[in-house]
This record gives C-alpha cells, structure tokens and sequence, in this order.
C-alpha cells in the first residue's frame, strides 16, 4: 500500500471537505442531520423510557424535546459521554452536508449522484452503537433484551463500543471518498471558469 498517496488523498479531501463548507447547499444537509441524530441518541441513550415519558402528556413531550435539543450543547451532559455522540453527530452531518452538495453538483450536470446508501448505513450504525457510553445502555439493550432475557446489558455495552468503533471507521472512509470528488468536483469548476473567462 501507498501510505503516501493515501495521505496525500485524505489531505485533498479535507481540502474538498473546507471548500463544501463555504457553499449552502453543504449546510441544509449538516445542519438537520447534526441536530436531529444528536437529539435522536439523547433519547435513545435510556433505552425507549424517554420516548414513553414523551407520550404521556403533552407538558412532558415539550420537555424531554426541550432536554433533548440542549443536550446538543452539552447541557446536563457528562462530558465523556457528550463527546463522542458530537463526534459521530459531527461525522454523520458532514457525510450528509457533502452528499447533498455533491447531488446538486451532479444534478446539474445530469450525472447520477451516488453515497446515498452508505451514508445510510452509517446513520443505522451511529443510531445502534451510540448513546451512553459509561452506563452501556443503547437501542442494542431492549433489541438484546426482547431476545435474551438475562445479561442484555453486558453484551450491549459490548456491542454498541465495537459498532460504535465500526461506525467511525465507515464514516472517515467515506468522508475521505466525497472529500476527494468534492474537491475534484470544485477544482474543475473553478478551472473551467477561469478557461472561460480568458477566453
């Protein structure tokens, strides 16, 4: 294996990643996407309980949104439980923001845009690894629980660190292949203007 290429090739897609942020099209994909998974593995970080104290008055659905939304920020949080649902939330909103900026570029071009599919695998595998990293409880424990009665928790908190660990991995490689097509597809933009502006 190339290492050097390799790297070459990641530094090229964070240049592509640093240039898709300056369009609006990346931010109507990350913004949603960020806010939405992370306030999605606040509630999931207990299991369903939160989403049953939702449905039971209207009072209670406001504040567990209103909990759930400012747990964005870090409020009520243990931090080293907070910083790494924001970073998948993070790495998630980013593969959505480029996936739409890339589908508008391509659009335009009448190409078929792609990423579509991976990008959903990984929001499967962020929404089952994550949650509370420290107590083990994810939306793996009452899957786990419905089939084994006993010692769900533990093989949980087992699972969610590996498909946690797994999610990350699909999600950097992936940023690393629309990073470097972003940054082809903006480099040829820019080079096809200034052709035609010399001309």
């Amino acid at each position: 294996m190339n290492w050097r290429k390799w790297l070459d090739d990641f530094v090229l897609a964070g240049k592509g990643i640093l240039m898709a942020t300056k369009e609006k099209r990346f931010w109507y994909g990350f913004v949603p996407t960020f806010i939405f998974f992370a306030m999605l593995i606040n509630l999931l970080s207990a299991g369903f309980s939160k989403f049953q104290l939702m449905f039971s008055s209207p009072e209670a659905f406001g504040l567990v949104i209103r909990d759930a939304f400012l747990s964005i920020f870090g409020v009520n949080q243990v931090f080293l439980d907070w910083l790494p649902v924001s970073l998948l939330c993070l790495l998630q909103g980013t593969l959505v923001g480029l996936i739409v900026f890339l589908w508008h570029k391509k659009r335009e071009k009448g190409a078929n845009s792609a990423g579509v599919e991976k990008a959903g695998i990984i929001t499967g595998l962020v929404a089952l690894g994550a949650g509370c990293p420290t107590c083990g409880t994810t939306l793996i424990t009452p899957l786990l629980g419905a089939i084994f009665s006993t010692g769900s928790l533990a093989i949980a908190g087992a699972i969610s660190i590996i498909v946690t660990i797994l999610a990350v991995i699909i999600a950097i490689l992936s940023l690393k292949r629309l990073g470097l097509e972003t940054y082809v597809i903006i480099i040829d933009e820019k080079y096809r203007s200034k052709n035609a502006k010399s001309r």
